[in-house]
């Protein structure tokens, strides 16, 4: 379903993120992963990616497994970074003959094997870039859709560690949108304020695509130095770490408190009408269904009701 059949189905959209797993087995772990969240009817999940051969492929064998053997709808990453046009051409093709709908759209990092790469040699230096060419591609007729792909692009409440100056980092997704994105998700966060400011100057800079909230939740202690390292210069709040430090190490309690900290993100962006909520899953099932039983809802059908 491309994505703006999506957004007019539903009042707020639910989404799930994945990565694509490295083996075989952990593939099949994954697609089970995938069936236990789809019992939460979710808007659409998406896959990353990575610019490696293997990971490459394996985000395609993902994206359609999960399309042909799930009722979820699934949209693949593709990145700038290490691609000429002929392979982004490609990897189109590939995914329109799959029936994929929707793209989400990246500049991407090097791979940690390629940590030299030379991004000057890459077609498309930046993400604004690569979405006038899938619009390109989209004016082909290639996809079945004669709308083409539905386009995703990332956003980033706390600022993009690239870009300190934080007119300039509205005006790069100003770009990507008029470039022709349907849509922004956003990069984790921990406090909504950061979010809802994030909007106002979305809206400032004209801006009218929907954008959706990023949610990670805290589930060890390790993962929470995982999103610093994931989403660089991620701002954890002083009443976050008082709560994590009051754990004292015990891994099951800095699991409830983040369970419980990402549950009060979501009813608080639900109560204020968000346009959709992006849960980060670190490839697992329970900490998400944890926030919908804790929201008193059994999927997300529940979620556009209220």
């Amino acid at each position: 379903m491309h994505i703006q059949d999506i957004f007019s189905a539903h009042r707020t959209t639910f989404s799930f993120e994945f990565f694509p797993p490295k083996t075989d087995r952990a593939s099949e772990e994954l697609l089970r992963t995938v069936k236990e969240l789809e019992a939460l009817q979710p808007s659409f999940v998406s896959v990353t990616y990575g610019a490696g051969g293997s990971t490459r492929q394996r985000t395609h064998d993902l994206v359609v497994r999960i399309k042909d053997e799930t009722s979820c709808e699934s949209v693949p990453h593709i990145t700038c970074v290490c691609h000429s046009e002929e392979e982004i051409r490609s990897i189109l093709t590939r995914y329109a003959e799959s029936g994929i709908s929707n793209i989400h759209a990246l500049a991407g990092d090097p791979p940690r094997d390629r940590p030299d790469h030379d991004r000057s040699r890459d077609a498309f230096q930046h993400a604004d870039e690569l979405v006038q060419f899938i619009r390109r591609f989209n004016e082909s007729g290639i996809h079945p859709d004669p709308r083409g792909f539905g386009i995703g692009v990332a956003g980033f409440p706390e600022g993009h560690p690239a870009t300190p100056n934080r007119l300039k980092e509205i005006e790069h997704l100003k770009r990507k949108v008029d470039a022709g994105a349907d849509y922004v998700i956003t990069q984790l966060f921990f406090e909504n304020r950061d979010f809802y400011d994030f909007c106002e100057r979305c809206d400032l800079a004209g801006i009218r695509v929907p954008v959706l909230a990023g949610i990670m939740p805290i589930t060890s202690l390790s993962s929470m130095g995982h999103m610093a390292d994931l989403a660089l210069g991620a701002r954890f709040p002083a009443r976050l770490q008082k709560a994590i430090a009051r754990c004292n190490g015990d891994e099951d309690f800095v699991r409830r408190v983040g369970v419980h900290w990402a549950t009060e993100q979501c009813r608080d962006l639900l109560d204020n009408r968000v346009r959709g909520i992006h849960f980060y899953t670190l490839n697992r099932s329970t900490a998400t269904r944890e926030i919908y039983s804790n929201l008193g809802v059994k999927d997300s059908r529940a979620l556009n009701t209220g």
